[in-house]
């Protein structure tokens, strides 16, 4: 494909911290064609902003057929993670001048997932893995007249697995779920680990069974590939192990 380009209406003195980046995005239309094609854009960016911005300003201005999803742009929705530069990043955290500007930026969809178009993968697997495991309170009896008291020490025990934001980062970088989509995946796991270990559940039994299974989290190969590529730092390969552990013994 022809190569958009997109001039810089800033400043354009010797000061100028604009600089030239390529934007190389694996475009997918079904309408079009069955077979991908990447596409070069050049983009005056100052390196500070994020590739998020690079995004728009090639939507907006340069091809507005170009399709990803974006939310909060502020790392809290988890809509936009993508691979940049072969690693699955969030765009709206990914500044342009920590990943090399100097050479063409790749940008594709998260992997293990089927294409809808361009950067837009279906979704739908992956929350059902999270439905599955019922990421929700389970208690039994009557509703409370106040809230549910917790230790800070109970509330610790699953303090990092709250973080999740159901970005598909860790998931989508997991060899086991790129080759069999069965596999409930890592924000799966990391999800029903935040529910076992709460000491106001009463479903722990529940959804250890139901990660007993086998798709479920014995098809971790403890990579790490999910740890590094979570945008909130969470641990998660640290989280599966425990919940491999609570399996062995039956001690939450």
């Amino acid at each position: 494909m022809a190569t958009p380009t997109l001039e810089k209406t800033a400043d354009t003195s010797a000061a100028s911290p604009y600089i030239t980046v390529t934007f190389r995005i694996r475009r997918f239309n079904p309408e079009v064609s069955d077979e991908a094609q990447w596409q070069d854009f050049q983009v005056e960016i100052d390196p500070k902003e994020r590739v998020l911005d690079g995004l728009h300003k090639i939507k907006w201005d340069l091809d507005g057929s170009l399709t990803f999803r974006r939310s909060c742009a502020h790392g809290i929705c988890g809509s936009d993670a993508m691979r940049i530069n072969g690693k699955n990043r969030l765009a709206c955290k990914t500044l342009i001048k920590d990943i090399n500007p100097g050479k063409p930026i790749t940008i594709e969809p998260i992997k293990g997932m089927t294409v809808l178009k361009d950067l837009v993968v279906d979704m739908e697997p992956f929350f059902q893995a999270y439905r599955d495991v019922m990421p929700f309170l389970i208690t039994s009896g009557n509703e409370p007249t106040r809230e549910r008291y917790q230790s800070a020490e109970d509330r610790e025990r699953f303090d990092d697995t709250t973080k999740c934001i159901l970005c598909a980062a860790c998931t989508s970088s997991c060899p086991v779920f790129w080759n069999d989509g069965q596999y409930f995946g890592p924000a799966a796991i990391v999800n029903a680990h935040r529910f076992i270990f709460d000491s106001r559940d009463e479903a722990g039994e529940q959804r250890l069974e139901i990660l007993n299974d086998k798709d479920g989290v014995w098809r971790c190969r403890t990579t790490f590939n999910c740890t590094d590529a979570c945008p909130r730092g969470i641990e998660v390969t640290k989280a599966i192990q425990e919940v491999k552990r609570a399996l062995i013994t039956r001690r939450y």
